[in-house]
């Protein structure tokens, strides 16, 4: 069978590890043979503790203590390469008007802050080695707008050109950001999300039914997106947003047939 490979970072640091996201995207490196840093404000699970490769810091991303420890790891450890995603995220529904001050701030202290505390701190450790590789996770939310989710959205936003600026400014230091998208996952904030519709099971159902392949995404296949992106394969892109969605926002409506139209 015909192949193809491409190396990854020595050291890769993850955000949000210990659920969604982040814990697949640390399950698939340490099985890849990556050096992975999980940092999360909970503590690692079980199963992923037990991973080979795999080790954890436990910490707020919006406090600069957690990231002084990560610094401090990584010299110790001092790899050749290193690599970060940030993936730690909070999401709460509801409108604006439903929304304290506290919890707009929560909601910009995990999902801006933390993602901008994370590559301040990593950012001089990548300039030692001659440059590395970050992916800003964001979220189709960046650029599309979904109800109840205004908050949610206003910080993935800022996420997204937070990274294509650091993209911008740190390219001839050998510097590569890159944004990843997703659309809805079988995870942490979809099933929060979910959770919170008067009827879960037809809100997943017809939130199905919208994605052209008819199945809500696994995180697997979109932390092997994240995984592309830090890998050598991705030498071409840098300040790109790969919407990994399924094909959601492809089109302005995917037709099922249920409607009467031919498809």
């Amino acid at each position: 069978m015909a192949g193809i490979s491409f190396s990854l970072p020595e050291t890769v640091i993850v955000t949000g590890a210990s659920s969604g996201l982040g814990k697949s995207l640390c399950r698939l490196l340490a099985a890849n043979g990556a050096d992975t840093i999980g940092v999360d404000i909970a503590k690692a699970p079980p199963d992923l503790a037990e991973v080979k490769g795999y080790s954890h810091i436990a910490g707020d991303v919006a406090g600069e203590a957690v990231w002084a420890e990560v610094t401090a790891e990584v010299k110790k450890r001092n790899p050749k390469s290193l690599g970060l995603t940030t993936s730690a995220a909070v999401l709460d529904v509801g409108v604006v008007p439903d929304f304290s001050k506290e919890l707009i701030q929560k909601t910009f202290n995990v999902n801006v802050i933390g993602t901008a505390l994370a590559i301040k701190a990593v950012l001089p450790l990548m300039f030692d080695r001659g440059g590395g590789r970050i992916v800003a996770i964001a979220s189709i939310d960046a650029t599309f707008a979904e109800q109840q989710l205004a908050v949610y959205a206003a910080s993935k936003a800022a996420v997204r050109q937070l990274a294509r600026t650091v993209a911008m400014d740190h390219a001839r230091q050998g510097i590569r950001v890159n944004v990843l998208s997703p659309g809805p996952m079988l995870a942490g904030l979809f099933e929060r999300h979910m959770k919170s519709a008067a009827n879960p099971e037809k809100f997943l159902a017809t939130r199905a039914a919208r994605q052209p392949n008819g199945s809500i995404l696994d995180p697997d296949d979109v932390a092997r997106a994240a995984m592309f992106l830090l890998s050598s394969g991705s030498e071409a892109l840098n300040g790109a947003d790969v919407i990994a969605d399924g094909g959601l926002t492809t089109s302005f409506d995917f037709r099922t047939g249920a409607e009467g139209a031919s498809v």
